[in-house]
């Protein structure tokens, strides 16, 4: 980022934000323009819906930085991976129409599948348990091939990654294949099928327009792509998938025109059922009769949408590259539209914490998330200063003997004090893991990474070896180690 954006990055943002319902800056955009301003995210657009209506959009910072754009209503942002928000609603489309069942094996509806595919169900392909090999390298975020013929040949040949509903795999395969079940149930091509039964339906001129080439087509009012890469310099990026893939990912649109979207699908006009929405949110089941998703937040995955599977607040949260997010708040008749142009915003870190403004006991400074202990430990420090959290823990263990903290929990919580920007709190939350948990390589390794975050590089990699030493096979520690004394 250069000179002017690093010192004028607030002021930026609020000469460059169009507040659309409100005359003046309220609450909801101090808040994110502070959270831009934390993240560092060039630009953003915003939606809330209640009782069925947008109460509130809004458009901040730029678009393209390049030439000074700021982000307007006009503005299309590629959504990535929500896409696949959009393919669950087309697979139940086609089930109310009688086409297909969820449970039914993907065989009844498509040919020459290799042997250890034809069980799979298309529920398991919805939600990422099937099993069946990935045709990208998501470590490489790219196909196995350049070529999608050869790739999709390879994948055939290549055997199970696990039994199906073993486990939770996150796999574009699985949308490739719903794409072609769509294909041939519907008689047209997916994307044409989600065009004429969802956009069409809503009115989506701009999503239409954009179609679901993402951002290396030539697309009117385009958002540009960023990323923070070699040592924290903004950079562009791309992201392309090839049209077998755009079930998966390739959609770019509005967040006031996905809030309307939103709001057709909760209110009959593109599912006719209650059941049907139902079963689009419902999260499968893993054959140990658990959940699975992609962190201890987004703890489900339904028919294309992640689930945030709690007591207080549940929630359907499509995420799309690190850079999008909705959350649909059904209990609360709340849904949030987050989209921004810098992969790594993260905004569904913070969602949660927009809709405390409108639901207060959603307010992290109430605990909000946080299990019973957990959150009487928070209230004790919030008061006292998180440097005395293992004396607190030692008062806390003696007045009641059902005082239990568990580490996942508690690396959880140091995560989000991380992405809140409260490192020296963050750092206390590890070392009382650390001490509670002696035995955790894990709980030395988030030990170490968050010493590393404060250039306490001595204590980083000291923290590193012990965490290695504790689990040999910890790769990350290992590589850490060697960079932070590369860098000494």
């Amino acid at each position: 980022m250069n000179k002017f954006l690093k010192k004028g990055f607030l002021a930026l943002l609020i000469l460059c934000s169009n507040y659309t319902v409100f005359s003046q800056a309220d609450s909801i955009d101090v808040f994110i323009q502070n959270q831009m301003q934390s993240r560092r995210i060039p630009g953003l657009q915003l939606a809330i819906v209640r009782g069925g209506t947008i109460i509130k959009w809004g458009n901040y910072g730029l678009a393209n930085l390049q030439d000074s754009i700021p982000v307007s209503d006009k503005t299309v942002f590629t959504i990535n991976s929500i896409t696949k928000a959009f393919t669950g609603v087309a697979i139940v489309q086609l089930m109310e129409a009688g086409k297909l069942k969820l449970e039914a094996p993907i065989s009844e509806y498509l040919a020459d599948l290799p042997e250890t595919w034809r069980e799979v169900t298309v529920q398991q392909l919805l939600s990422h348990i099937s099993g069946i090999p990935d045709i990208d390298d998501e470590e490489e975020a790219v196909m196995i091939a350049d070529d999608p013929e050869v790739a999709w040949n390879m994948v055939l040949k290549m055997p199970n990654d696990f039994k199906a509903g073993e486990k939770f795999s996150y796999n574009q395969t699985n949308y490739l294949l719903l794409g072609k079940i769509i294909d041939k149930l519907s008689g047209m091509s997916f994307q044409k099928f989600i065009t004429e039964e969802q956009l069409e339906k809503v009115g989506m001129q701009k999503t239409i327009q954009s179609g679901f080439g993402a951002s290396k087509a030539i697309i009117a009012n385009a958002a540009c792509s960023y990323q923070y890469r070699n040592g924290g310099k903004l950079q562009n990026m791309f992201f392309y998938e090839p049209p077998f893939l755009q079930t998966a990912a390739g959609m770019s649109s509005t967040a006031k025109e996905m809030a309307n979207w939103i709001i057709a699908l909760q209110n009959g006009q593109l599912l006719k059922q209650p059941a049907s929405l139902a079963a689009l949110w419902k999260p499968a089941v893993l054959n140990n009769g658990e959940t699975g998703g992609f962190s201890s937040l987004l703890n489900g995955y339904a028919a294309g949408w992640p689930v945030v599977k709690r007591e207080e607040h549940p929630a359907l949260a499509p995420v799309g590259g690190g850079r999008s997010a909705l959350f649909v708040y059904p209990a609360d008749d709340l849904s949030i539209i987050v989209l921004t142009n810098l992969s790594g915003g993260t905004p569904d870190v913070f969602i949660d914490e927009l809709a405390g403004l409108f639901i207060p006991d959603m307010k992290e400074a109430n605990g909000f998330g946080l299990s019973a202990p957990l959150k009487a430990l928070k209230m004790r420090l919030d008061k006292v200063g998180y440097k005395k959290a293992i004396d607190e823990v030692k008062n806390l263990s003696k007045t009641s003997k059902a005082f239990a903290l568990h580490e996942k929990e508690i690396n959880g919580w140091g995560y989000k004090l991380m992405s809140q920007k409260r490192l020296p709190d963050a750092l206390e939350i590890f070392r009382l893991n650390a001490y509670l948990y002696p035995a955790s390589a894990n709980a030395f390794d988030s030990l170490g990474e968050i010493y590393a975050e404060l250039d306490e590089t001595e204590q980083a990699v000291k923290n590193y070896e012990q965490s290695l030493k504790l689990d040999p096979k910890n790769k990350n520690a290992e590589e850490q180690i060697m960079r932070l004394r590369s860098e000494k």
